[in-house]
């Protein structure tokens, strides 16, 4: 089918105004990545933008991955993001399947008390002081627990189970399931691409959070990766990795550091990505409200 001119323009005009933002959004994390491979005296010095690394080297690698604070950083994140991934994806799940069921008493006044929650929140201080109550506070617990579910996440997990035909529910049951059966090996099965995407939600939810951490860990052993990075950022610290370099060195490799600790933040939460991108529209789609 030819297309009209006005048709072309519209293409056209619409790819170079995506490659545009695409290089607009790219490009902060590519200015990072370079600077960490660059050489400090000139990342220092130089101003604008910039395209290509300068005098290549890993020196801020190496400095950053002999810091014990980092590596203690990333196991603590690891076991956070599995923990925590498991704990949310179970939770939700099962919640979304009993307030999916058609014969489930009171389900409509427990979404709505579970929605309300969306709006309304007791606060910090309240939240701390059930934490600090329930023996949380200094304890891994303290980062899993009160994240265990998301309400959004929870609403469209529930609309994905709501639109399993309940023939299937039914043939399960006929042949001596229970609940528990039909949830993990029915519904589940034929929800991956939502649960695919409840996995990179939650996954990089922890990955990036620092903020409860920050509220309630007092122990360094314990600190995620996030926290490090906030430490390293922030308050400038990065005076352990730099011993041994000279003083008039300490400022310019202190800079590379830090865009090299960005950098190994970030990059394992992005190399994820491409793996559920596939499942991400389908499982959102899937999972949409629909009224």
């Amino acid at each position: 089918m030819s297309r009209s001119w006005g048709e072309r323009i519209f293409d056209t005009s619409n790819s170079i105004f995506l490659i545009l933002l695409s290089l607009v959004t790219l490009y902060p994390f590519l200015f990072v990545l370079i600077a960490s491979l660059s050489d400090p005296a000139w990342i220092v010095q130089v101003r604008g933008l910039i395209w290509y690394p300068k005098g290549f080297n890993w020196e801020a690698y190496i400095m950053v991955f002999k810091n014990p604070s980092i590596i203690t950083g990333y196991l603590n994140t690891i076991l956070y993001v599995i923990l925590g991934t498991s704990l949310n994806i179970l939770m939700t799940s099962l919640g979304a399947y009993a307030l999916s069921r058609q014969d489930v008493m009171w389900k409509n006044p427990v979404m709505f008390m579970i929605v309300f929650t969306m709006f309304f929140s007791g606060g910090l201080i309240p939240t701390y002081l059930l934490i600090n109550d329930l023996g949380m506070v200094d304890t891994r617990w303290a980062l899993l627990i009160p994240t265990a579910m998301s309400a959004y996440n929870l609403i469209i997990m529930r609309t994905s189970f709501q639109a399993v035909p309940v023939s299937l529910e039914e043939s399960a049951k006929l042949d001596g399931a229970n609940d528990f059966t039909i949830l993990f090996r029915v519904i589940l099965p034929l929800s991956m691409p939502v649960v695919a995407v409840m996995v990179l939600f939650y996954g990089v939810s922890h990955w990036n959070a620092w903020f409860n951490a920050l509220i309630y860990l007092r122990t360094r052993d314990l600190y995620p990766l996030q926290l490090i990075l906030r430490e390293i950022l922030i308050t400038n610290s990065t005076e352990s990795m730099t011993t041994g370099v000279g003083g008039a060195d300490k400022m310019p490799i202190g800079e590379t550091i830090k865009y090299a600790t960005i950098i190994v933040a970030t990059a394992p939460i992005l190399l994820l990505y491409p793996f559920l991108q596939k499942y991400f529209v389908k499982g959102i789609m899937i999972g949409a409200i629909k009224g």
